[in-house]
């Protein structure tokens, strides 16, 4: 099989040397990068010959790329490259790199036109000053031919090694069976509508899945996005989640398949669970780079011998596995992990590898033209971690303790962009304000502070830790939005009250609203984005707020329990509106301790805030014979949420008081007697604030004005609804009660959204 690969993919594969380095150093952007090299171009003289196409052969391997330019009269072949700052801050692997490339290129030049020898140059051109530094070295034809068939070997091998595997893969894929046998009722239909959905002929296929909760989503919808990978071609799959929770049933499903695989006499697949860098890190109290962290020290060095351990290994790499490969070879587990994702079949990650503004899975799909299927598990999140992906927020504090650190003209410009952030405020008399756009103003003082620090830190590189780079940070994300600044978000400014001797100061924040328009080429970079949920309803509210296309797909699963095995009791008498919470609180506890004395046993009791909580369990512990009583509290640990969730044991007795949206609200699995009813005291609405009502104002300049209200209120308020009440019934052979403890609940626009099968 014949394989073609560019200049710059070989060199990254094979060339790479030295140091991990992390450092934070601000490099020009694309169209900087463009511009520089026609400067340095156009400099020369009319002989020269510039983007100079160039192609050589090894074996079955064919090698292309442009370079930047060659002087024939001097026998010079140049490779530019464009920086900022200072010379000698460009990494030793990056310039390890910028040399593999000009070789080849080099390579490629003497072979064709016969070149006995040549001088190769790196130029370095800085963007700033537009001045060049050379770096000159000449080779022999021979010694550049070579390192090209040295570079070559080393990726035919791995691509002929990565073909076989893929061929293997797909032969195993095509003749997996089902790996539970026989599908549960409900999960045969979600899964034929995610095989048709993969199997689109055209790019970009969407679908949205409801499915309740005990079918088996996860394993329902990897199984036929695994099954489409052979006859579509498709070469990752990206599992992608909001919770560590997700991540577990994944895995669990993943080693399902790869269990059945093995049975069947064949290779497992890559799958790859991905970790964040806090929970990753070896050493928190260092550095990312070689002179700090004894695990970048060599990493590039070391990374081939650990990346084929790691393919050695016949399981799921998961973070305990990998971290084992990492420290026998001593390199970073985290990066590890993230050159892993080059390798697998399947990854298994948080949303914002693939959704956010700097996705590294969207990143590495666009850089490859990978053909990739997405998995969104509980795609109802997805809204709000989209819309924090894309809020940037400006704080005073980080710019005080920013202006503190700096000091000569960033100092300066630092001061100037406070004196531009008060004018925002200096006449505001509301709490928190709308404002049609950024100042224009503002945005000059803080690009110039942006372009100055980044120039510092060019030169001598900020630690983690700085408050200038932390700023620096912050303004850059913040400039990203305001260029992409339209109708989906708003500019707000939160005034912080005066303290003592400081004065009145605000904070800024582009807020985004709707996602859809940040999403909308993360949906068309894939081959096909499945998203399912419990609750992913109404299928417009989601299509609308996410970006799906209008032919997106729609199913909505049956689900298998039956009317008979949840009571619904919706009390009219109870309004839990704020002004009416303290006089609903008696009968509450009335109708828990009614219940409780009918059909003792585990319940969990919902509202809509920990005040509101606080004295109901209160009033219900002052009664003579309460029950046992649990509650959530904020700021609650993983130790602390585990404990909570271990006091629902079978046959137990008590009431669990939680937060309706936090961390028991969804998520958790309490089947049989372990909960056996659950009491919600709210609808769920995000609280009535100025923040909330500039948001429906958004969305009704979007989608109309009733739209505006029930996006913004009342559809996120009844999914929370019915998430939490979803805890009750988790299998066929569940019973239990809910208690919807509100006059609004017997509304018919409130009851459409409730589960058809509770009747």
């Amino acid at each position: 099989m014949s394989y073609t690969v560019s200049v710059r993919t070989l060199c990254e594969f094979t060339a790479k040397q030295g140091d991990l380095d992390m450092r934070f150093t601000p490099a020009p952007t694309a169209q900087q990068g463009i511009e520089g090299h026609a400067l340095v171009q156009s400099r020369r003289g009319a002989e020269y010959e510039a983007e100079l196409p160039l192609q050589g052969v090894y074996e079955t391997l064919r090698v292309r790329g442009r370079a930047d330019g060659f002087d024939a009269q001097a026998g010079q072949l140049e490779e530019i490259k464009t920086y900022r700052g200072n010379l000698d801050a460009i990494r030793a692997n990056h310039r390890a790199l910028h040399w593999a490339q000009a070789k080849v290129y080099g390579h490629m030049l003497c072979a064709g036109r016969a070149l006995p020898r040549l001088k190769i140059a790196l130029i370095y051109f800085n963007i700033t000053t537009q001045k060049e530094d050379a770096i000159v070295q000449a080779f022999e034809a021979a010694e550049l031919q070579e390192f090209f068939t040295q570079q070559c070997a080393r990726f035919l091998h791995w691509a002929q090694s990565e073909d076989a595997h893929r061929s293997a893969r797909d032969t195993a894929l095509a003749a997996l069976s089902f790996p539970w046998g026989a599908f549960r009722a409900g999960q045969r239909a979600l899964s034929v509508a995610v095989y048709r959905c993969a199997r689109a002929p055209e790019p970009g296929s969407c679908l949205m899945a409801q499915a309740p909760t005990g079918i088996g989503k996860t394993i329902g919808t990897l199984f036929p996005m695994l099954k489409a990978c052979p006859d579509q071609g498709l070469d990752r799959i990206f599992f992608l989640t909001a919770k560590g929770t997700g991540h577990g049933l994944a895995t669990q499903a993943l080693d399902l398949v790869n269990a059945r695989l093995q049975a069947d006499g064949a290779p497992p697949l890559r799958a790859l669970t991905l970790q964040s860098r806090e929970k990753s890190c070896e050493h928190p109290d260092k550095a990312c780079h070689g002179d700090s962290c004894p695990l970048a020290k060599g990493f590039y060095d070391r990374l081939p011998a650990a990346r084929a351990a790691v393919l050695g290994v016949r399981a799921v790499w998961d973070s305990a596995r990998l971290r084992e490969v990492a420290l026998a070879h001593e390199v970073c587990p985290y990066y590890l992990t993230q050159e892993m994702a080059r390798w697998s079949d399947v990854v298994v990650g948080d949303y914002n590898y693939f959704y956010d503004g700097a996705a590294m899975l969207y990143a590495l799909t666009q850089a490859h033209q990978w053909k990739v299927g997405i998995l969104v598990d509980e795609a109802h999140n997805l809204l709000d971690r989209a819309r924090s992906m894309y809020t940037a927020e400006l704080a005073p504090g980080s710019l005080a303790a920013a202006r503190k650190h700096a000091k000569g003209r960033i100092r300066k410009s630092l001061d100037a962009l406070g004196r531009a952030w008060t004018d925002i405020h200096a006449g505001q008399e509301d709490g928190y304000q709308c404002h049609a756009q950024v100042p224009l103003d503002f945005m000059a003082a803080l690009q110039k502070a942006v372009s100055l620090i980044a120039e510092a830190n060019a030169d001598i590189p900020m630690l983690p830790g700085d408050p200038v780079l932390a700023f620096y940070l912050e303004a850059l994300q913040f400039s990203v939005l305001e260029e992409k600044f339209d109708d989906h978000a708003l500019f707000d400014v939160t005034l912080v009250p005066a303290q003592g001797r400081r004065k009145r100061a605000s904070v800024l924040c582009i807020r985004n609203v709707i996602p859809a328009p940040h999403l909308l080429a993360r949906h068309a970079a894939a081959h096909a984005t499945v998203l399912f949920s419990g609750t992913l309803s109404p299928a417009t509210f989601y299509r609308d707020t996410l970006g799906m296309p209008e032919d997106t797909g729609w199913i909505d699963v049956p689900a298998p329990f039956k009317a008979a095995q949840l009571a619904v009791h919706i009390v009219r008498d109870v309004s839990t509106r704020y002004q009416d919470r303290e006089a609903s609180v008696a009968r509450i506890v009335a109708l828990i301790r009614t219940q409780y004395g009918k059909r003792p046993g585990n319940y969990l009791c919902f509202f809509s805030s920990f005040d509101y909580l606080e004295r109901v369990a209160d009033a219900l512990c002052a009664q003579p014979d309460a029950p046992p009583v649990w509650r959530q509290v904020r700021a609650m640990g993983a130790d602390s949420r585990q404990a909570f969730i271990d006091r629902f044991q079978p046959g137990g007795h008590g009431i669990g008081f939680a937060v309706l949206g936090g961390a028991f609200g969804e998520g958790i699995d309490l089947p049989g007697d372990r909960l056996i009813g659950a009491f919600i005291a709210t609808l769920g609405l995000p609280q009535l604030n100025p923040v909330n009502e500039s948001m429906k104002r958004c969305m009704q300049q979007r989608f109309g004005t009733r739209t505006g209200y029930d996006y913004t209120y009342l559809f996120p308020g009844l999914r929370k609804v019915v998430q939490a009440a979803g805890r009750v019934i988790r299998s066929e052979s569940d019973t239990g009660d809910l208690f919807l403890m509100d006059d609004r609940f017997g509304r018919d626009e409130v009851r459409r959204l409730m589960p058809g099968w509770w009747g």
